[in-house]
C-alpha cells in the first residue's frame, strides 16, 4: 500500500505535495486530513501547516490478478497471467507448460478459479465487474464443442420426440447452448434444477 504524509500551507497544498510524491491523481487516492492548519497573526505568528495522509487506492483488478497468480502457481510454477479490461469486463488469460492441470476436467478447475476471482474482485470494488478466467483459449474451444453438442442433441430431440437433458453446467455454458439453439426450428430450450446441478433441457415442439 502506497501512502505518504505531507504538509503545506493549506490542505490543498499538502494534498498536491502528496500527489506529486506518489505520482498519481486525486481520483486514485484516499485523503485523511490530520491537521487543517491556520494562518496565524498577520499570516506569520502562530501559524500551523496543514497535514494530510494520502493513500493510493488499491486497484481491484491488479489485486485479483496477483491473487489468481498465487493460486495458479500451486499447479504450475511458470504460469503467466495477462489481464485485459474492456469497460467492466475483465479477462484473465493464463498460460504455462502445465496449463491442462489448471483447466481441469471439462474446465472444472478453471471454472472454480473464475468463481473465486469474480467474488473477490467485486467484494473489493464499488464497480461490478464481469470476470472471465481463460487458459490457452480454452473458453472459445469449449464454446465450439458445446455448440456442436447442442445441435447434435437437438436432432436427437426431434427424432425421438422426447426431452433431452444435458449435464449440469455453469450459467455461461448454459447460455452457449441456449444461444446455439435459439433459432433452431422445432425445439426450445430452458434451464432446470438448482445450482450447482442446474442444466439445460431441449424440448421438441409439437407441430
Amino acid at each position: 500500500m502506497k501512502q505518504v504524509t505531507a504538509s503545506g500551507q493549506t490542505v490543498k497544498d499538502a494534498v498536491q505535495s502528496a500527489l506529486v510524491q506518489l505520482n498519481t491523481t486525486e481520483d486514485h487516492v484516499d485523503i485523511e486530513v490530520i491537521e487543517e492548519g491556520k494562518k496565524g497573526m498577520l499570516g506569520l505568528f502562530g501559524s500551523k501547516r496543514a497535514i494530510v495522509k494520502v493513500t493510493v487506492k488499491e486497484d481491484p483488478v491488479e489485486q485479483a490478478a496477483m491473487y489468481l497468480k498465487e493460486i495458479a502457481e500451486a499447479f504450475s510454477s511458470d504460469v503467466v497471467v495477462s489481464t485485459k479490461v474492456d469497460n467492466h469486463a475483465v479477462t484473465f488469460e493464463l498460460s504455462g507448460e502445465k496449463i491442462a492441470m489448471i483447466i481441469g476436467k471439462r474446465g472444472q478447475t478453471l471454472n472454480a478459479l473464475q468463481h473465486i476471482v469474480q467474488v473477490m474482485i467485486n467484494r473489493q470494488s464499488d464497480t461490478r465487474f464481469r470476470v472471465v478466467v481463460d487458459a490457452e483459449d480454452y473458453r472459445s474451444r469449449r464454446a465450439a464443442t458445446l455448440e456442436q453438442l447442442a445441435n447434435r442433441l437437438a436432432d436427437k430431440a426431434l427424432k425421438t420426440k422426447k426431452l433431452v437433458t444435458l449435464e449440469p453446467m455453469p450459467s455461461y455454458e448454459r447460455k452457449v447452448i441456449h444461444s446455439a439453439l435459439q433459432h433452431q426450428s422445432g425445439v426450445e430450450t430452458f434451464s432446470d434444477g438448482q445450482e450447482p446441478n442446474r442444466h439445460v433441457v431441449i424440448k421438441p415442439l409439437k407441430k
